[in-house]
């Protein structure tokens, strides 16, 4: 059976510069179906997953529903749920947590504020604290979204869990079906593509130690996907793992061609040039569409400026 996954995988499509787009995530657990669009479509009360969309859109914050992997999945609604909230930008990742017994808590949130990576309103509202646990794994298993995620994403996150991987949850919404198994960890907020179980575990063990592993790494959702690539690629460059090290200070230019500033936190600097691309020969962008040629971030050059340069205007 020939699936985007398949095809995505057999054409070498480049993982880098394809993660979803958030500073911060807001993570809520609900079992149960999902349908397409999880938030209203689920066990989950409908109006109050309207109004969270409408009270997260343009504060950088993306809301997702996790719930636990395995059969259990598909019980009721949950007298306790878990409630996590994470912020993505290097030199102030972090990870709060919280239960709560009413999910409507969540729309006392301050969303510019969490947006802007300030984790006090996560910790009044929920009575939220820093998650004392490890890095979460979350591995995108939505089958209304797209059966890859479901065939690819629901095992991994199966094998995860059953081997002792703590902090693995199955989530709604990754973005780029083609690539799964998708896996987004946090809190550092970098996306995974084409994910199997040992890789995953060499990846959170980077993390508890600080590190970005960047093999089948799709980007750093803190950053636009122009940034996601640019810093990727300075990375490959440059050998550099730590994951507070890098910061996409600036982007100029706009859709094909963008000159991309990432900065060291020991004062380095570097221009990278991405070009937007077409993916080629045409594909599937996910089950049952039409062939297309999804876009990719190519990037042209990296280079390091001097030190004269370092003055980046805000």
């Amino acid at each position: 059976m020939s699936t985007c996954t398949t095809a995505s995988r057999h054409l070498d499509e480049p993982l880098a510069g394809t993660a979803a787009t958030a500073r911060t995530w807001l993570l809520i657990e609900q079992p149960g179906p999902w349908g397409a669009k999880a938030l209203t479509s689920s066990h989950l009360d409908p109006v109050l997953g309207r109004a969270l969309e409408a009270a997260a859109e343009g504060t950088g914050v993306r809301i997702a529903l996790i719930r636990r992997p395995g059969r259990h999945a598909d019980c009721g609604t949950p007298s306790e749920r878990q409630v996590y909230a994470a912020h993505t930008t290097p030199g102030n990742a972090w990870l709060h947590s919280a239960t709560t017994s009413d999910p409507e808590q969540a729309l006392n949130l301050d969303f510019a504020a969490l947006g802007m990576g300030d984790p006090h309103t996560f910790d009044t509202a929920l009575q939220g604290r820093p998650h004392i646990g490890g890095p979460l794994a979350l591995v995108c298993t939505n089958g209304k979204r797209d059966r890859c995620c479901a065939l690819l994403g629901r095992p991994l996150a199966a094998q995860l869990a059953a081997s002792g991987v703590e902090g693995t949850w199955e989530v709604t919404h990754l973005g780029g079906h083609r690539f799964s198994p998708t896996l987004l960890v946090l809190p550092y907020g970098y996306a995974y593509g084409r994910a199997e179980a040992h890789a995953v575990k060499e990846i959170l063990q980077g993390v508890q130690e600080g590190r970005v592993i960047t093999e089948g790494c799709r980007g750093s959702s803190a950053w636009e996907r122009p940034g996601q690539a640019a810093e990727l690629a300075v990375r490959t460059a440059t050998g550099e793992h730590a994951a507070d090290a890098l910061t996409v200070v600036r982007t100029d230019g706009a859709a094909p061609r963008w000159e991309v500033t990432v900065a060291h936190a020991d004062g380095r600097l570097w221009r990278v040039i991405v070009a937007r691309g077409a993916s080629l020969p045409p594909r599937p962008e996910s089950c049952g569409s039409a062939l297309g040629s999804p876009a990719r971030m190519d990037v042209v050059a990296v280079r390091e400026l001097a030190r004269s340069a370092l003055a980046v205007p805000c």
